[in-house]
């Protein structure tokens, strides 16, 4: 199985209003382009100044305006799209839910999955991050079987957890999609090691979407939205463009190559409880 696939860099604004219509330019051009499968980054349609901004602006999935917006997306086009993340509003919760979706060509959601790992950290560019103050976690992995291959949904911070990338591998991904808004300081540290570790430890693609820029509540994001090859290439990065994509070709047949020439998928053992010894 190929398939040309894309990945989406952009600075989302404070309001879906904004922000969707550079959402909707860049997935033409990458349809043009002929992607077969397009990935947004996480918080897709926007970013919010403050926590009462983020209430305001989350959605009911039931009546999404921009989920709406985006199955029409993905039907004009005829393209699979992984919506990084949306910011929705669950009835009776009193926070919200960090949820990605892979919409398929008909414009009909083939798959949800709501953020497992929340982001509390201090990482050192003068701010504090609390994810668990304003969202729900979610707590099923999801891997969703397509015509294009096995894709598993994970989003940013959920890249520090390898065994959930490793139970995705192991119940067939072909293609881990890692939509983020990673920080500047930890993307330029980390963002590059964990991609290519994720791809070389799963013998998958990866595909990562992302935000760069400089956000309407200050944070800034480090952009380089990468393509990986299951042996660890990266085969495109968006470097440091504040809107545009990258697209590579894949080949699946990939995937089982490269677990077969470093042998883990035949060699993991499991494991007793560690042994502690004082």
């Amino acid at each position: 199985m190929q398939l040309k696939a894309s990945v989406l860099q952009y600075c989302a604004a404070a309001s879906a209003s904004e922000t969707l219509p550079i959402i909707e330019e860049l997935v033409a051009e990458s349809a043009a382009e002929g992607a077969s499968f397009v990935c947004l980054p996480e918080c897709a349609t926007f970013l919010s100044p403050n926590r009462q901004a983020l209430y305001d602006q989350a959605e009911d999935e039931a009546t999404s305006p921009s989920l709406a917006r985006l199955c029409l997306l993905a039907k004009t086009h005829q393209v699979f799209l992984s919506v990084g993340s949306l910011l929705m509003r669950d009835s009776g919760a009193d926070k919200c839910t960090n949820r990605g979706y892979l919409l398929n060509p008909q414009g009909e959601i083939s798959a949800r999955y709501d953020k497992i790992h929340m982001f509390d950290a201090t990482v050192g560019d003068g701010r504090t991050y609390r994810e668990s103050e304003r969202f729900q976690r979610g707590y099923e992995p999801v891997l969703a079987q397509t015509a294009i291959g096995n894709i598993g949904l994970s989003i940013c911070y959920d890249i520090r957890f390898p065994e959930l990338y490793q139970g995705l591998s192991e119940a067939g991904a072909d293609l881990l999609v890692i939509p983020s808004a990673f920080t500047a300081v930890t993307g330029a540290a980390h963002w590059h090691i964990l991609q290519r570790a994720r791809a070389i430890e799963t013998g998958c693609f990866v595909l990562s979407a992302a935000q760069y820029g400089t956000h309407a509540d200050g944070r800034q994001t480090y952009g380089h939205a990468l393509i990986v090859a299951p042996w660890g290439e990266v085969l495109a990065d968006a470097g440091s463009s504040d809107k545009g994509f990258v697209t590579a070709d894949i080949d699946l047949a990939a995937c089982g190559a490269a677990q077969k020439r470093h042998g883990t998928a035949d060699n993991r053992q499991k494991l007793m409880p560690v042994r502690i010894i004082s």
